[in-house]
């Protein structure tokens, strides 16, 4: 269970929570939901502990608590798979100070000492101890992974196969509570319907942040709605379709209320006023006219505010110029990394101006490599990629390394084109006010990147765009603004995303299938059957 007693937080000027309560009941699998901003990744460093909160209690009652964060940052590059995922065992280390507080208990008969003992033999015997090896092997089989993953270096992993170690990472944990904050960013479709067939049978408390209705409405039982404008917090029974349905008629009938009472007091003002008037030469109706007076001081002290209306990014992607006929060629590309086999074997394709040009298959098949091979990160064994002399490029990458961590907002921005008025303009539109253009890309959530390297492409006016899972971090609102921007675009588009919503809208004409290489006409039955076979094409 998980109950928060009239919690409040601030960050400084900025409330996030106002007396807040609320209860998670054991075994309840709950959406987090709220406009960027509202709290929601804020409330799971609170209940970790990580942040300390201004007044109230938020009790937890459970110790082994498993949290998948948006962002995974690996600090050791020479981790690999199996390093990475142990950890959430650290069975060797608990045995190790367990060594030393018995060899102190010799020296000491502190009672406090037995009971570190007694805590840290518990926490051994929850691991399974003598069996958490096996226990990994099993959890591997169960996925159908190869035991020479585990060797792998975990930061040379695609986006979805680092998600996807994230998460058996947390699954071999073994948690009695589920964190999981946009637990389907860069998923291919089988290892997401893994992800929601796990949650669904998971004896324990889940929470869940995620931008993806259709995972939410899979997978959850109640909606819990952070609401930025009232700091409060309400829990919704049912599913998301359901709680946007309750929601709606709520603020509908929210609208009428305050239309009536806007309505009584416009009356009343004018009573008053006539009163006023008519007092002059009628004492009698002076009394008449205070007890008005005292009603509308209390009709406008209980005055309903209407729910602040969040502002959503703007864009327009104009190329300063046309490409020509064939912006791209890609011709007998072979690549792999170090002694791997090749992702791709003589693979060649051309792209038409004007084209959407779709790149699929499962994690860990190649698309991202492709599209660094395109921009020239990493370099063929075999082949040539060329652009035609008229062809400019904008790059959007999945893990939004194109930003300079070390620089602040506007600095990301700064080509030397634009004064910093016009740039302040273009950030006000993708929702950086103020002082947060001053703010290191390093400190930013994953959404603010994710917009800011938006408005980093719209700059540059490139006539060709590559976009590698561009819709993740965003909510539904704005995954459909930058589909309905890219869709006008006049332009080339190159698309890897998972998001069949977003690519049926932007209009994509022909896929590239991997590993096979094959080219097919677009249309759009091909998505579901490329999102149930795409290893088979």
């Amino acid at each position: 269970m998980i109950k928060a007693k009239e919690i409040s937080l601030s960050f400084g000027l900025e409330n996030i929570y106002e007396d807040v309560s609320f209860q998670i009941n054991n075994n309840e699998r709950v959406g987090i939901v709220g406009v960027n901003g509202a709290g929601k990744t804020t409330l799971f460093k609170c209940i970790l502990n990580q942040i300390e909160l201004d007044k109230g209690e938020l009790i937890v009652n459970e110790n082994h608590i498993g949290y998948l964060p948006q962002e995974i940052i690996i600090e050791d590059k020479d981790q690999t798979v199996g390093e990475f995922i142990l950890e959430a065992r650290p069975v060797k280390q608990l045995e190790e100070e367990l060594n030393k507080l018995y060899e102190l208990m010799n020296e000491n008969n502190d009672p406090s000492i037995l009971k570190k003992i007694q805590k840290i033999q518990n926490d051994l015997d929850y691991f399974n101890q003598y069996r958490y090896e096996d226990d990994l092997i099993a959890l591997l089989d169960e996925l159908h992974i190869d035991l020479d993953f585990l060797d792998k270096k975990v930061n040379e992993l695609s986006g979805g196969q680092k998600s996807k170690v994230a998460f058996i990472k947390l699954l071999y944990a073994n948690p009695q509570i589920l964190l999981l904050d946009e637990p389907t960013n860069h998923l291919d479709k089988d290892t997401k319907q893994f992800v929601i067939d796990y949650l669904k049978k998971f004896h324990g408390t889940i929470l869940i942040i995620s931008h993806d209705v259709d995972f939410l409405n899979d997978t959850i039982e109640s909606v819990l709605f952070i609401n930025k404008a009232t700091h409060k917090v309400k829990i919704y029974k049912g599913d998301y379709d359901n709680f946007k349905r309750r929601y709606a008629e709520e603020m509908m009938l929210k609208d009428l209320r305050i239309e009536q009472q806007e309505a009584e007091i416009a009356k009343l003002k004018e009573f008053i006023k006539r009163v006023d008037e008519a007092s002059r030469t009628q004492h009698k109706l002076k009394t008449q006219g205070k007890s008005k007076k005292k009603l509308l001081e209390k009709k406008l002290e209980n005055l309903e505010v209407r729910d602040k209306e969040y502002k959503h990014v703007k864009l327009k992607i104009t190329p300063d110029k046309e490409s020509g006929k064939v912006p791209l060629e890609v011709n007998h590309l072979t690549f792999h990394y170090d002694d791997e086999v090749d992702l791709y074997n003589d693979l060649s394709f051309s792209l038409s101006k004007n084209e959407r040009f779709l790149i699929v298959g499962e994690n860990g098949i190649g698309k991202s490599t492709l599209l660094k091979l395109i921009m020239g990160r990493l370099t063929p064994i075999e082949g040539s990629i060329s652009f035609s002399s008229k062809t400019s490029v904008s790059y959007y990458a999945q893990e939004l390394e194109i930003l300079n961590k070390d620089k602040n907002v506007i600095e990301n921005l700064d080509n030397g084109v634009y004064s910093e008025k016009e740039l302040r303009s273009y950030l006000g539109n993708f929702l950086f006010k103020g002082d947060d253009v001053y703010k290191k890309v390093s400190v930013l959530s994953p959404g603010e990147k994710a917009r800011l390297a938006l408005c980093k492409i719209l700059l540059e006016k490139r006539n060709t765009i590559i976009l590698d899972e561009p819709t993740n971090h965003f909510d539904p609102d704005t995954q459909a603004i930058i589909g309905e921007n890219f869709k006008d675009f006049k332009g080339t588009l190159i698309l890897v995303s998972h998001n069949p919503k977003f690519v049926n809208q932007i209009g994509i004409t022909r896929m590239l299938v991997l590993p096979s290489g094959k080219i097919l006409n677009y249309d759009e039955r091909l998505l579901s059957y490329y999102f149930y076979l795409n290893s088979n094409f």
